[in-house]
């Protein structure tokens, strides 16, 4: 029995698998081939779950980003200021004059603003970085009140607030005279003047900080500050420079971790740590060199400084080996001074160095990647499974962005969701997580051309005021949830689907091979047996014809049995109209063709599967219309119209006695239809449904209908009513276009008239969506017996134009992508609750209409591996369909997967096709067992007896199925006691002769 359930626990696999072990160096190499032998998909799923109790949720700032007042209450002036103010910027770094953080956010002048923000977000912390040249305006004495003021405002009020403060001692804003004076982190002096500042700082803050960090990401201070010159101060000092300037950042570091460890933690309790960010990378190829690069990519970076600190006080041996003389030496003393001192790992993820900050050579030829799970894994492994405290994480988007974030929200979700895995399923110690940034502001090299901010800045306006991003909404209520808790709509569900439900499958076009068998051959052969062994034709000698039978048709029983196999109870497939009339009148018809597909039809009968025909379905190629109808303007020529009724006609009369489920045209493309040639499409159906209705309904007993591809659309924020008004737009345009003229008021749905004027007025282009006449409304309208869709995937839509290559001007949409979710090799996203909601809204439209999934699959790009997505996919599609049967009262009549084999729709098929020989994958096996349990039974399922099983018994269907087979055997039988009987009858007669 198909499982209604989801599926079982990764947690206990994972730990088979092997959860992080005490570090060592190199052992997060064992990363890579971990995850590569995680069970797929399921890994890959969402996890709906919560984080431990106790979880830290908070938000964060740098003081050179957001402060502004630059020259405000005695601050001195910073690298970075000296940096903005530049003449001329170099080539790739930050352009010159007010594009700084003069003004930025100016939250040295909002502070109340800020915490407010943090109030209605509900954190339990922020984190924050005191700007050094606010508090020492040259680096050294003399303290400035005025900074020390301010930031006892700033915790005051996160105390009134119940918010714990994480602050950051040193985020790349040097002041300007230390790098003037002593040459900044070039300089061995400044580890000693960086404790004194840090002592200040601990003296006057320390009662009120429990979380420290010395500084952040110093990979980027001292690779572009002091090796390539992209960041302040801008020292083009090479790699030699830029490694010494990293010997003195971790001197520094150790230095006041020793003070604060020495001196402040037995009165203030807290804990000090340094933030360090990193990349993540994965292999080109699976190899163990490819893999070693990878490991060398993240010691360049990450071990470069995390090393000395969580394991022996050194340098990463590959560093080492490769940089030897580049890289200064720390003696025994120093090891043991450095090793050890951080509290817990502060870990930075995210835009700055992930794709921007990182140099490609650091790369090692490897794959760069954005997956913090297997990050949080690595670190776990290669440094003893710390206290991992997540203190800068997030995407970006466009600085155009205003309120709507919906990418920023899918990357977010992202990683959190990661980090969720990381600890339920991977066993990493993360303890908080902390958004970035709380509100938008100057972004180092990239200046004001993207937003990081959960909160919008106008950074023209006066006030600067907040105004809360959709983003917001969704960290709020994640917080209030504490993670991302199942859902009930989320869980599937047991039952099954109603008696008579069409359990079908789908080809576009069946595998048609007229070529004759030999015994409509009616030559005569002989066989030479002595020389050439082969059959020779005996001229001017024939054998009477005899007429062409179905049987003839091998391809016919191949295809048949597969089908049978499956346990369908429907096929749907499309005919050629191209090549049943070549010229697109019945001056020529090509009967060979016409009597294959009668032999199918009435052979799928034979065996109790119910052929769903479609007259017509657009392919590339002339879009499957006949060569002398494409040319003249296809659909655009109002001829079309009643040349596609006579070929309907044809088809009801040549295949109407084997065919009862008619599709007028499957799947016409809203994309590449102009409303000229949809409006006359339209037209063409009703006339072809009516003249069914009144010519053949009767006789043949059939139904027919239009069948629509119906993906659904899903506004990309929530909580945006401009995004819902783009999601139905989308809607109207993409299904109402065809289905409200036939299923509704037999017009064109409002919506697309509204929008479609306004852009005229606006862009004075005339998209003109025809009108139908009274008579042509009354024709259409209703012009179907069920609706039939084909559903694939789900989209989402907004309206903030992020993406150039993803935005729609004429619907003036933009398409995003929850990369949260599952997809296909070929990138088709796996939404099953997608279908569940496309079905309710078709029911909240167009009524209780008997409803017809008629397509519904995804690729698998010819890699069996992805077989198993499929598999995840027709199991959550058809759960879906039941809840919205069950639980929507939706009218569903029947679902079909697309699609039979990979003959005909390469990628497709539940049966694969290699060597001119078809295969059955997994999916086709699961799909089976669906259908023969009728849905998702379970132990409280009542069962259900249709009609046509108390009529008959259970083993009818094997009889049925049989008739040939059965026939053949009664004949034999009856020869038998025939035979029998006169052997009986002759030998009594001899015997009472011899009497």
């Amino acid at each position: 029995m198909a499982p209604a359930a989801p599926p079982p626990p990764l947690l206990p696999l994972l730990l088979v698998l092997g959860q992080p072990v005490l570090g060592a160096p190199g052992q997060g190499a064992g990363t890579w081939s971990r995850f590569a032998r995680l069970p797929y998909p399921q890994d890959q799923l969402f996890l709906h779950d919560t984080f431990p109790d106790g979880f830290l949720w908070g938000a964060g700032s740098a003081a050179y980003q957001t402060e502004g007042g630059w020259r405000q209450g005695g601050k001195g002036a910073s690298v970075w200021d000296a940096f903005a103010h530049r003449p001329a910027a170099p080539t790739g770094s930050v352009p010159p004059g007010p594009a700084g953080g003069d003004v930025a956010s100016d939250s040295y002048n909002n502070l109340y603003r800020d915490a407010e923000g943090l109030r209605r977000l509900g954190v339990s912390h922020y984190r924050f970085s005191l700007a050094w040249a606010r508090l020492l305006p040259n680096g050294t004495a003399p303290v400035n009140p005025a900074g020390l003021a301010h930031y006892r405002r700033l915790l005051g009020r996160l105390r009134e607030l119940g918010i714990e403060p994480v602050v950051t001692l040193y985020h790349w804003d040097l002041p300007q005279g230390l790098q003037d004076a002593f040459g900044g982190w070039a300089s061995p002096v400044l580890p000693r003047l960086f404790r004194d500042y840090a002592e200040l700082c601990f003296r006057h803050f320390g009662g009120q900080v429990r979380y420290w960090l010395t500084m952040d990401n110093p990979y980027v201070v001292a690779w572009h500050g002091y090796g390539t010159g992209r960041l302040p101060p801008g020292v083009r000092g090479g790699p030699r420079l830029g490694y010494r300037a990293a010997h003195h950042l971790l001197q520094a570091h150790a230095e006041v971790w020793h003070l604060y460890n020495d001196h402040f933690r037995p009165t203030q309790r807290g804990k000090v740590s340094i933030a360090l960010s990193s990349h993540w990378i994965k292999p080109q190829r699976m190899t163990e060199k490819d893999i070693k690069e990878c490991q060398k990519s993240l010691d360049f970076v990450l071990g470069w400084f995390a090393k000395p600190i969580f394991i022996d006080g050194d340098y990463p041996e590959s560093m080492r080996s490769n940089l030897s003389s580049l890289l200064p030496e720390f003696s025994e003393v120093e090891k043991k001074y450095i090793k050890g001192t951080a509290d817990f790992f502060a870990l930075s993820f995210g835009a700055t160095l992930s794709f921007q900050l990182l140099d490609s050579h650091m790369k090692f030829q490897q794959l760069e990647s954005i997956s913090l799970r297997q990050l949080l894994y690595w670190i776990s492994s290669e440094y003893n499974n710390p206290q991992i405290f997540i203190v800068e994480n997030s995407w970006f988007v466009s600085g155009s962005t205003k309120r709507d974030d919906a990418k920023y929200i899918y990357y977010l979700k992202k990683f959190i969701m990661e980090t969720l895995k990381a600890i339920r399923y991977d066993g990493v110690n993360v303890f908080g997580y902390t958004v970035w940034s709380l509100l938008d502001g100057f972004e180092w090299h990239r200046g004001y051309s993207i937003r990081r901010g959960l909160f919008y800045v106008d950074f023209q306006s006066h006030d600067k005021k907040l105004m809360p991003k959709s983003s917001v909404l969704f960290y709020q209520k994640l917080i209030e949830k504490n993670g991302f808790p199942p859902l009930p709509e989320n869980q599937p569900i047991e039952g099954v689907l109603p008696c008579g439900f069409a359990w079908g499958i789908v080809d576009n076009y069946i595998q048609v091979d007229t070529t004759p068998t030999q015994f409509l051959d009616s030559n005569v052969y002989v066989w030479d047996v002595h020389q050439t062994k082969k059959l020779i034709k005996v001229d001017g000698v024939f054998t009477s014809k005899r007429k062409r039978q179905c049987v003839d048709f091998a391809a016919i029983r191949l295809q048949i049995s597969l089908l049978q196999e499956m346990h369908v109870t429907h096929f749907h497939f499309s005919l050629k109209w191209s090549l049943i009339l070549p010229l697109g009148n019945l001056s020529l018809v090509n009967h060979t063709l016409v009597h294959y597909y009668q032999c199918f039809a009435s052979e799928l009968l034979r065996v109790n599967i119910t052929p769903v025909v479609a007259l017509w379905q657009p392919m590339a190629e002339n879009q499957e219309l006949p060569v002398s109808l494409a040319k003249c303007g296809a659909w655009e020529n109002p001829e079309t119209v009643q040349a596609f009724v006579e070929y309907a006609k044809f088809c009801f009369t040549s295949l109407g006695d084997h065919v009862k489920f008619w599709i007028t045209m499957n799947e016409p493309s809203v994309k590449n239809l102009t409303y000229t040639a949809g409006h006359n499409l339209l037209k063409a159906h009703a006339k072809a449904w009516h003249l069914y209705d009144k010519e053949f309904r009767r006789s043949q007993k059939g139904k027919i209908s239009i069948a629509l591809q119906a993906d659904w659309v899903e506004p990309a924020c929530p909580f945006s009513r401009n995004d819902q008004e783009v999601a139905d737009r989308i809607l109207e345009f993409d299904i109402g276009w065809l289905a409200e003229p036939i299923f509704g008021n037999g017009d064109y749905p409002q919506v697309m008239r509204a929008w479609l004027h306004r852009r005229s007025s606006v862009d004075l282009y005339n998209f003109h969506l025809p009108y139908f006449s009274e008579d042509e409304k009354k024709l259409i309208q209703g012009s179907f017996d069920f609706f039939a869709l084909s559903h694939y995937t789900t989209t989402l839509v907004g309206w903030e134009k992020e993406d150039a290559l993803k935005y729609d001007h004429y619907l003036e949409v933009q398409m995003i992508n929850d990369i949260t979710w599952l997809h296909s090799p070929g990138r088709a996203a796996v939404v099953p609750w997608g279908l569940r909601k496309l079905l309710k809204w078709v029911k909240s439209k167009y009524g209780d209409v008997p409803i017809y999934v008629m397509a519904n699959g995804i690729d698998d790009g010819q890699n069996m591996v992805y077989d198993k997505l499929r598999v995840y996919y027709i199991q959550n599609y058809i759960n879906e369909a039941l809840k919205a049967y069950t639980l929507d009262n939706v009218n569903l009549q029947g679902y079909f997967v697309y699609s039979f084999n990979d003959n005909t729709a390469p990628k497709y098929g539940l049966y694969s096709y290699i060597a001119n020989q078809y295969e059955p994958k997994p999916s086709m096996k699961h799909y089976r067992e669906i259908i023969d349990n009728n849905g998702f039974p379970g132990p409280e399922t009542p069962e259900l007896l249709c009609r046509e099983e108390v009529a008959s018994c259970p083993e009818c269907h094997f009889f049925r199925t049989r008739k040939s087979l059965l026939a053949f055997i009664s004949f034999i039988l009856v020869a038998f006691i025939v035979t029998i009987f006169f052997i009986t009858y002759y030998s009594k007669r001899v015997e009472r002769r011899y009497k």
